[in-house]
């Protein structure tokens, strides 16, 4: 008798890459800080020495979520575009390895595979980005190929028509739960011109600053904030807010999430968002409730960040147990 063919949990949509970190020498760089922000700052037209590079294939907010996602126990599958190289040829091995459904990767001839370098200051991490255009095209899945959740996240403001297929495929299978951490071209790109993606959405996830500039709403109500994501359309609304924690609504009951102690001072700060996002939802995914989904979400993210890149401390769901079971007594959702 043949196996049956197990259900994807979860396909995570979104442009994949590969991140080349070179790690800066604390006395080869500068910060300082103006009206437009803060700067990182090097001598110009010389040669600096730096510390070491290391290169980390198959990432970004979707793929970073895939991985968490397989790791927590869900059955996970990629919706990704790659070039026709040996980058493109790494990023699916990657993907294998971390036990993740590539059927629906794209392989685009005659393009190349998207590549950033990330230049590692002390903790933080300042990106060159480079988007490659490819030709979005939406899969065509079967009724054995539909997944219970998708997750929808960061993708190139050249696939802004994209969001109206994946829309009519949502519309057609009002089964499937979504799960959208929007990126930089999504949040610009407006809500009114993504109604439709946000009107469909279960759960939605923000930074406290996201929240403000998508919704238009009050920096220091969070509860204006909150209101206004559910306006939108999300069932579930998560607003994160670095360390002062994370706030969830289910329109029931509002709660504010403390984070997880740190063992140690972290190394980089590379995914801890994505780590937070998609483990939220995969305790929402795998039945847990609001209250348990909070308390898992600040560990994935604490773990991670005590690594280089946004993988490599992304934890089981054995391994994640084990750290709430040590957890303080205070680490806890209270009431908002």
């Amino acid at each position: 008798m043949a196996d049956k063919v197990k259900q994807i949990d979860v396909a995570s949509i979104g442009d994949i890459v590969t991140d080349a970190f070179i790690k800066l020498l604390d006395d080869e760089a500068v910060t300082y800080q103006n009206d437009e922000g803060k700067w990182l700052a090097m001598k110009f037209a010389t040669k600096l020495p730096f510390d070491h590079a290391e290169v980390i294939e198959a990432v970004g907010n979707a793929a970073n979520a895939a991985v968490a996602f397989s790791r927590l126990g869900l059955n996970t599958a990629m919706i990704t575009n790659v070039g026709e190289d040996k980058h493109g040829r790494d990023i699916i091995s990657s993907l294998h390895k971390d036990k993740i459904d590539t059927r629906f990767v794209r392989i685009n001839p005659d393009k190349i595979s998207n590549y950033h370098y990330v230049l590692w200051y002390k903790d933080e991490r300042t990106i060159l980005i480079k988007h490659e255009e490819y030709d979005y095209h939406w899969p065509h899945l079967s009724a054995k190929e539909t997944p219970r959740w998708v997750y929808f996240s960061s993708i190139s403001e050249n696939a802004l028509d994209y969001h109206d297929d994946v829309a009519d495929w949502l519309d057609k299978n009002p089964e499937v739960k979504l799960a959208f951490q929007p990126g930089t071209f999504q949040m610009d790109a407006g809500t009114e011109r993504l109604k439709r993606i946000y009107a469909r959405t279960e759960v939605l996830i923000l930074n406290r600053e996201e929240a403000v500039f998508v919704t238009g709403g009050d920096y220091h109500d969070l509860h204006n904030l909150l209101d206004r994501m559910h306006g939108l359309g999300a069932k579930i609304a998560v607003i994160t807010d670095g360390p002062d924690g994370a706030y969830a609504s289910d329109g029931q009951q509002r709660l504010k999430m403390p984070l997880y102690p740190d063992p140690g001072p972290p190394k980089e700060r590379t995914g801890a968002g994505d780590a937070f996002a998609s483990t939220f939802v995969a305790a929402i995914a795998k039945g847990n409730s609001l209250e348990g989904a909070l308390q898992w979400a600040p560990i994935n993210s604490m773990n991670v960040v005590q690594k280089v890149g946004a993988q490599a401390g992304l934890l089981s769901e054995h391994e994640l147990e084990d750290f709430l079971r040590k957890a303080p007594e205070w680490y806890h959702p209270s009431t908002l």
